[in-house]
C-alpha cells in the first residue's frame, strides 16, 4: 500500500506551499504563496506568486517573486523576503483573477526589476 507523504525534512508538496504565510524582512507577515511556478524541464521551481495587498485577503494583488528571493524561516513558520516592501509594492504585478504573460520577455523583466538571473 503506497503511502502519501506530502513533506518530509527537505522535501514540501506543492499542496503545502501554496497558502504558506510570507513574511517582510522585520518578521510580519505581508501576505501568502498564492502558487508555484515550476521549470518543465529543469523541475525546479522558478518563481513564487506572492498575494499581497488589499485587506484580508480582498483586493490583493499578485506579485511574481523569483524562487532565490525567498527563504524559509523555521522560526517563522513560513517564507521570508529580503526585499524592501516599498520595492515589493512598485514591483511587477497582477491583479487577482487576471493571468500573468509569463513570456521569456517578461521573465527577463523580473529578472531585470528583483536583481536577479533570469531563470527560464
Amino acid at each position: 500500500m503506497a503511502s502519501d507523504v506530502d513533506e518530509t525534512h527537505r522535501l514540501i508538496g506543492s499542496d503545502k506551499v501554496e497558502g504558506t504565510a510570507v513574511y517582510g524582512a522585520d518578521g510580519q507577515k505581508i501576505g501568502s504563496i498564492q502558487r508555484v511556478m515550476i521549470d518543465k524541464l529543469s523541475g525546479r521551481v522558478s518563481y513564487a506568486v506572492l498575494s499581497f495587498g488589499g485587506f484580508l485577503g480582498i483586493g490583493d494583488d499578485h506579485y511574481p517573486l523569483p524562487w532565490p528571493s525567498l527563504k524559509y524561516n523555521t522560526e517563522l513558520g513560513g517564507y521570508q523576503i529580503l526585499i524592501p516592501i516599498e520595492k515589493l509594492k512598485d514591483g511587477p504585478k497582477f491583479a487577482a483573477g487576471a493571468e500573468w504573460d509569463w513570456s521569456a520577455a517578461r521573465e527577463r523583466g523580473l529578472g531585470d526589476y528583483y536583481g536577479t538571473p533570469a531563470i527560464a
